[in-house]
């Protein structure tokens, strides 16, 4: 493979600001405590006085988003402003949104996800769960690997859910996060319709930094579009039952129209000479053809040839160069980020070379 030097932060940040859903914040592997060594002699240290939150939401403002939260949700517009008088300005939310992993290159944002610990607990997840996974698996097309490897990058497989409140997120970055306030504020809106849909009280659902929810990390407005009843129960429960998180994984991705049977990413080859090549979105609008022209092809000559695009990433060892496919675009509504699409991707085929095998 020829390398060139380029670096992938141009993806994050450029698609960031695009973005319908928040990249979302990688979930690290467990950590193993070290004893901390003994304490110094005892001072009294300075402490720093804290800095007091920015202005709130205007008036006229809170006055909107009840109005029309009301008419979306259903709910008394004093039920809303009651629960808005309890909601929290989190200065920490505000601290992660504005540096997500995804800034990183990829030859530092791969180790947080491909690790042998991640690994070997997602092909044990894999086992424990195969009947069920193999069944939403022949319902969508959607491999297994890939719905667990989609839980693997968002909880580790649902040891970190994340701790804060939904209501104090979503609140802090509708209206003190003014980059992208009105995409938080309707996702705000959407968490009271989910509410009372769905029967949650809404003082006691936690999640990500963003607000996303459960095992697979959704935004309200992705649970209340895509979530499934996989048990039967009549609920649609990403928090507790496995059997609706692998059905709501899959279901989002047939949503953004997963092509069943196709991979999301091919290994390719720069010719000697080839000019360095960007295109201008995630979307799989080239033939190989075309590409070719361009002086990237397939390592692998039997490489489908479907629509497809360009990737090209910072690796440990020089530039490594991708063709994706229709499915590496539907990762990409998961999470915007190519470097999460990547590091799915890399995760499952790691889980699947061990999977369990189809039980007879």
């Amino acid at each position: 493979m020829r390398c060139f030097s380029r670096v992938t932060l141009f993806f994050s940040l450029a698609l960031l600001a695009a973005c319908s859903q928040p990249v979302k914040p990688p979930t690290p592997d467990p950590v193993v405590p070290v004893p901390a060594p003994a304490a110094p002699a005892a001072t009294t240290p300075a402490v720093p006085a804290e800095s007091p939150p920015p202005p709130g939401p205007t008036p006229d403002k809170l006055a909107a988003f009840v109005a029309d939260t009301a008419k979306l949700s259903g709910r008394d517009p004093a039920d809303i402003q009651a629960w808005l008088t309890q909601a929290h300005y989190q200065q920490s939310i505000i601290n992660a949104i504005t540096r997500p992993a995804e800034s990183k290159p990829w030859k530092d944002y791969r180790p947080i996800f491909i690790t042998p610990t991640r690994i070997a607990q997602g092909r044990a997840f894999f086992a424990q769960n195969h009947d069920e996974l193999m069944k939403v698996q022949a319902e969508t097309g959607v491999p297994a690997e890939i719905i667990v490897a989609i839980i693997g990058v968002e909880t580790f497989y649902g040891k970190n859910t994340g701790s804060y409140r939904v209501l104090d997120a979503l609140y802090t970055l509708g209206f003190y996060y003014p980059r992208r306030e009105e995409f938080f504020r309707s996702e705000l809106s959407q968490l009271f319709t989910l509410a009372a849909e769905e029967k949650f009280d809404l003082g006691s659902l936690k999640g990500s930094y963003a607000g996303a929810m459960g095992w697979g990390q959704f935004m309200p407005s992705s649970y209340r579009g895509y979530a499934k009843d996989g048990d039967g129960d009549g609920r649609r429960d990403l928090f507790n039952s496995l059997p609706d998180v692998f059905a709501s994984v899959a279901n989002y991705f047939v949503g953004y129209g997963w092509q069943a049977g196709q991979p999301a990413f091919v290994e390719a080859r720069a010719d000697e000479g080839a000019a360095p090549f960007v295109p201008d979105d995630f979307s799989a609008k080239y033939s190989l053809a075309d590409l070719a022209a361009r002086g990237y092809r397939p390592v692998d000559a039997s490489a489908p040839n479907l629509p497809a695009t360009l990737l090209t990433l910072d690796g440990a060892t020089g530039s490594e160069v991708w063709i994706g496919y229709p499915n590496f675009y539907v990762l990409t509504r998961y999470n915007r980020s190519p470097l999460y699409a990547m590091a799915v991707f890399q995760l499952a085929r790691e889980i699947a070379a061990a999977a369990p095998p189809v039980q007879q």
